[in-house]
């Protein structure tokens, strides 16, 4: 099974997150499939790919609660039921 998690990058005290495509199995900082998009807590910043996103979860990839609310917040999965209804 895939998820759409975080990976701790940056330094200490100064921590930045990739958000990646993982096997359930691999630990956090393991080999990922796929980045996805990145998230600076301190500076408020996100980048997404929302076309990989949307794909991998199409796919039945489940993201973690976390990588949920940064979706939610930057309305990803507006998007993803706009692309259900366009094509049923």
């Amino acid at each position: 099974m895939v998820k759409l998690r975080l990976k701790r990058c940056g330094r200490k005290q100064r921590a930045v997150y990739r958000i990646v495509a993982i096997d359930v199995r691999s630990r956090r900082e393991g080999r990922d499939l796929q980045k996805v998009g990145f998230y600076d807590p301190i500076n408020n910043q996100t980048y997404l790919n929302v076309p990989a996103i949307l794909d991998f979860i199409e796919k039945g990839a489940q993201p973690t609660e976390t990588v949920y609310d940064i979706l939610k917040r930057a309305e990803v999965f507006q998007e993803f039921r706009f692309n259900q209804t366009k094509f049923n």
